[in-house]
């Protein structure tokens, strides 16, 4: 089943979409997704029905994903990880940092900003190239309740993890070693996060879902040049489940809590990089110094992750990048 969010208010209007992302229905019995997630068990037979429904080409009006805000416009929480290790090994090598070792078993994870959260399209402004601007290709779970305590097996058990999608969050570079200087970790380096037009429950992936990672590639393009396609799961020191045992040692995750991948990466450097930060890594390490400019206003990227046929699964983010203007904010 694939889910969106129609533009509507603050919080959207929820459609059951169809498999190739070409037409939906609306639900009688819930108006948001996250009131479908907060009464999953209950209205979920009613979406299925929905989405069934779809598979009916003669059934549905057309989707676009022009119409579309972020499935979850805005969260109770955003839980952002960083599940590659080696991204995180390879940026402190650059600066010729040693990776401590806990980095290896204990996973890290921020509380992101979760009240404006960006649709998958249109202009995302911000306000100067200088700040470094830079994408973030990741994939993130949407959860049901998961109580303080639970672990991994009992994730998967549940089946806590509802649904799942893709994420750009959108990095400041050059506002990040001032904020994490102070101790005190990300706010202004981290802008509003922008995700899929859809999100899909777990079955939606086939075999591509192992039940801890997304076992695709994860392609990314900036200015139709392709920056990268790692595989999501391949490299993933900590997968979802573990994310969400770390997440829940000291307190409960309460329905609609998003929990985001970390920046996607491979050992295998031929498959690329899902971040500029990541490729200008390398050409320090390679070159001394680094090639790659971040971001510039007009620059266009695009992310999106297709399945064993090559058919788009969650729609892509496709968003360029503009001065931020009171009038763009607002309309964001």
């Amino acid at each position: 089943m694939k889910l969106a969010s129609l533009k509507a208010g603050r919080d959207g209007r929820i459609a059951v979409v169809s498999r190739d992302l070409s037409r939906y229905l609306l639900s009688d019995c819930v108006l948001t997704v996250q009131q479908a997630l907060d009464d999953w068990d209950e209205v979920l037979p009613g979406l299925q029905a929905l989405s069934c429904r779809l598979e009916d080409p003669r059934v549905g009006e057309g989707f676009s994903v022009q119409n579309c805000v972020a499935p979850l416009p805005r969260a109770f929480q955003w839980v952002d990880g960083s599940a590659y290790v080696n991204h995180v090994e390879l940026v402190r090598k650059a600066r010729g940092a040693v990776l401590p070792e806990s980095y290896w078993s204990d996973p890290l994870v921020y509380q992101g900003g979760s009240d404006d959260f960006t649709g998958p399209t249109g202009d995302i402004g911000f306000p100067s190239e200088a700040c470094g601007i830079d994408l973030e290709a990741e994939i993130a779970v949407i959860t049901g309740d998961v109580g303080m305590g639970t672990t991994a097996a009992q994730v998967q058990a549940q089946s806590a993890i509802r649904l799942v999608m893709l994420v750009n969050d959108w990095s400041l570079r050059e506002l990040i070693p001032a904020e994490l200087a102070k101790g005190f970790g990300f706010y202004q380096s981290k802008p509003a996060t922008s995700f899929s037009p859809v999100a899909v429950t777990v079955d939606e992936l086939g075999e591509a879902w192992d039940g801890r990672r997304v076992q695709l590639p994860l392609m990314n393009y900036v200015n139709n040049e392709l920056l990268g396609s790692p595989n999501a799961g391949v490299d993933m020191t900590f997968d979802f489940p573990s994310l969400l045992e770390h997440c829940v040692k000291t307190r409960r995750l309460r329905a609609g809590t998003i929990v985001g991948s970390g920046t996607v990466s491979n050992y295998d450097r031929s498959r690329g990089s899902a971040c500029l930060a990541e490729r200008r890594m390398l050409e320090i390490l390679e070159f001394g110094a680094p090639r790659t400019a971040y971001l510039k206003f007009g620059d266009r990227i695009r992310i999106e992750m297709l399945d064993s046929h090559g058919q788009t699964i969650f729609g892509a983010i496709d968003q360029r990048v503009v001065r931020a203007t009171d009038e763009i904010s607002i309309r964001s």
